[in-house]
């Protein structure tokens, strides 16, 4: 890609499990912090658990998910009790993207501002909402229930954004399962190299547990039956899941120099693409079709394999998975150049669990901010490669400490979505022309308060 092709990264916001930003997601993982939060038997039994083992209490829990600031996006406490968390999540982090990129919608802001985002299934709907007459204390539902619907489904989140926010670029939603937030990074930049808009927001949101205690454990599942994400380890024995979001801000990189933005890094090439049927199952992903993604993407930045230092990878901790992501990275890796042992191999999802629909943009940020300082973040509770994996005789190893950048800062991240629907964006380093790094200065301070319809005895979501 030429100059004029690339995509400046010039905002970015989060709120995940253990961080309620992005510096301090930062620093968490810098310094291997595993933020998945593990309840006590007192928690299980006072929740009417089980603690037989058949329920495995770990998740990634989001501090004060129940809160949130209805008046500064324009809802009643009533509106704010229906409305679907998720939803919640991505105003909020999507209003903080904008800020930190030094974006103000309400103050003459005119150039179009897309928002590209996905979030997961509404639970709070099926579970709090649904047959509970508590929710009559909240306001009266429609018998059509299309206010609900609009409060709560995936179609909705990033047109309520640019409601909220005064947007007037696309607002298009996309759903592709984990690989939801990655997927709508491509079509932002992508929309940005069209000039269908001169900012693109991105991201997503989810909500995969509303009691956010933990999960019941299934034998041959994809949940690990420990409660702990070992992604690429010789005893993983599946995922573990969490709350959370994610947004960021992007522009042309000219359009961002010349306005003087920080530019956190750059975005040099970026692909999508589906397994098909070329697999074992609907829900087992596709050696085929991960290994062409990285190559495509690849191949856009007209990058070399040996080039890349680091990728940000799915590693979701299931051993079927994770090897067959290993052995399309090498597919792909050697077909372009890769060297055995060359590159850094990680994955945040120990740290926070992984984030369902917003898995992918937390990558990304991931990915930015290691391009950014030159540090790769360990990738917790690696031993050694799970025996099935020649990781040796691959271009990857995984790092189980903090290492420091050698050669070019260029860095991959994949999001792979059940379903079969695979993302691969490339990064690397802004230009020392781009503008300096914001001074931090607070940014509005929400005034959050508890929005929320309790569930019904007896649910568990």
């Amino acid at each position: 890609m030429s100059e004029d092709d690339l995509i400046a990264v010039v905002g970015m916001a989060c709120r995940v499990p253990g961080a309620p930003d992005v510096a301090t997601l930062w620093r968490n993982l810098l310094d291997g912090v595993d933020a998945v939060r593990r309840s006590t038997p007192a928690e299980l039994v006072a929740a009417g658990l089980p603690v037989d083992g058949t329920y495995v209490p770990a998740f990634g829990r989001l501090d004060a998910l129940e809160d949130f600031d209805a008046a500064r996006f324009g809802y009643t406490d009533a509106e704010a009790a229906l409305l679907d968390p998720q939803h919640r999540i991505f105003l909020e982090s999507a209003w903080h993207a904008l800020e930190d990129a030094g974006l103000d919608p309400a103050r003459g802001q005119t150039a179009p501002i897309g928002v590209f985002a996905g979030c997961g299934v509404n639970r709070y709907l099926r579970h709090h909402l649904l047959g509970n007459p508590a929710v009559k204390t909240a306001g009266p539902l429609p018998d059509d229930w299309d206010d609900a619907l609009a409060g709560g489904t995936c179609d909705y989140l990033p047109t309520r954004v640019a409601y909220a926010l005064g947007l007037t670029g696309p607002a298009v939603a996309v759903q592709t399962a984990c690989s939801s937030s990655l997927v709508a990074v491509c079509q932002a930049a992508q929309s940005l190299l069209d000039f269908r808009c001169d900012v693109a927001l991105a991201g997503g949101a989810a909500v995969v547990s509303t009691g956010q205690l933990g999960y019941r454990h299934r034998p041959g599942g994809t949940w690990a039956a420990d409660g702990v994400c070992r992604p690429y380890d010789a005893d993983a024995t599946g995922q573990v899941f969490g709350n959370g979001g994610g947004a960021v801000v992007l522009k042309r990189l000219p359009d961002a120099v010349a306005d003087g933005d920080h530019v956190y890094g750059v975005l040099a090439g970026w692909a999508v693409n589906n397994d098909g049927a070329a697999r074992a199952g609907f829900s087992v992903p596709g050696v085929a079709g991960q290994a062409a993604v990285v190559a495509e993407a690849l191949a856009a930045a007209d990058w070399d394999a040996g080039s890349v230092g680091f990728v940000e990878g799915h590693g979701s901790g299931t051993a079927v998975g994770d090897a067959i992501e290993i052995e399309a990275l090498t597919r792909a890796f050697r077909a372009s150049g890769g060297r055995a042992g060359h590159c850094v191999l990680g994955s945040m999802k120990p740290n926070t669990g992984n984030l369902d629909a917003a898995a992918g943009v937390l990558g990304l940020i991931k990915a930015v901010l290691a391009v950014r300082d030159g540090m790769i973040p360990p990738t917790l509770h690696f031993r050694r490669p799970h025996p099935d994996v020649d990781l040796a005789a691959s271009p990857f190893t995984v790092a189980a400490e903090l290492r420091t950048w050698s050669g070019a800062r260029r860095a991959g991240v994949s999001s792979f979505g059940l379903g079969g629907t695979n993302a691969h964006v490339l990064v690397t380093q802004g230009p020392e022309h781009a503008g300096p790094p914001r001074v931090p200065v607070p940014g509005y301070a929400f005034r959050r308060r508890r929005h929320w319809i309790e569930p019904m005895a007896g649910d568990h979501a």
